[in-house]
């Protein structure tokens, strides 16, 4: 008889201990209440409890990642598509992320989706894909600060992806093979007109020498007789031979 009342002690002892005692991680806080009432955020560490008096949630301080679906959104321009973002968020407050709001992560996540059309939805096409930068600080400053009575913190938000519709696909492949063709276009007619620039500067130079295009005949021969086995006539400019006949009368 006494051995079946010390096994009932020792059960209720191991039962008031499993109940009473938690153990929170570095990265854990229990808040705490004892009747309905909120009495603190503990941890981390050993907490005791009054059993079916106290109740503790636990709370996780780390960096949650939060993936936003991608959501169906019109632009300022009249077009359809479809932008995803991931959010990067922390618990600061326990305490108000418990006693505040019913769920954090998903109002948190309600709200991402929210923002996330809403400012997508205010801009063109065109700053949806080459400012993307700007959006994401906006709308990561928009969450920080809904999120704030909630105890929860923003640190980042980052627009994943933009789905554009095919025909829309189509039409900037078109804008873009049209601007390389216009840049080339541009390269090929600054080459011609460096060219004829300097062409001009020539004949200018050869103008005030006239020796000199004789001179540049000549090494013209030189060049073709080196690369050319076949015999190729020239005429001979009389020019050349002017000072000769000048001698001989």
């Amino acid at each position: 008889m006494i051995s079946i009342n010390i096994l009932v002690v020792l059960v209720l002892a191991v039962a008031f201990f499993v109940s009473a005692v938690k153990i929170l991680s570095e990265y854990e806080r229990g808040v705490i209440f004892r009747l309905g009432r909120i009495i603190g955020a503990k941890g981390p560490g050993l907490i005791i409890l009054i059993p079916y008096i106290d109740r503790m949630v636990r709370v996780d301080l780390r960096t949650v990642t939060l993936d936003v679906p991608s959501q169906d959104i019109i632009t300022r321009d009249n077009v359809s598509v479809k932008v995803s973002a991931v959010v990067y968020f922390r618990v600061l407050d326990p305490i108000k992320a418990i006693i505040d709001v019913a769920d954090f992560h998903f109002a948190t996540s309600q709200l991402a989706q929210t923002t996330l059309r809403s400012v997508c939805g205010q801009g063109e096409m065109d700053s949806l894909l080459s400012e993307r930068d700007e959006i994401n600080a906006r709308i990561q400053t928009i969450l920080d600060k809904d999120t704030e009575p909630w105890g929860v913190k923003v640190s980042k938000v980052e627009v994943k992806d933009i789905d554009l519709p095919e025909e829309m696909r189509r039409a900037m492949a078109k804008q873009a093979e049209a601007e390389r063709e216009r840049r080339s276009k541009i390269i090929n007619a600054e080459g011609e007109f460096q060219a004829a620039q300097r062409l001009s500067e020539a004949a200018a130079i050869i103008a005030q020498n006239p020796i000199a295009l004789q001179l540049r005949y000549l090494q013209t021969l030189q060049d073709i007789a080196t690369e050319n086995n076949s015999t190729t006539i020239f005429p001979v400019p009389i020019d050349l031979f002017k000072s000769f006949f000048d001698k001989k009368a």
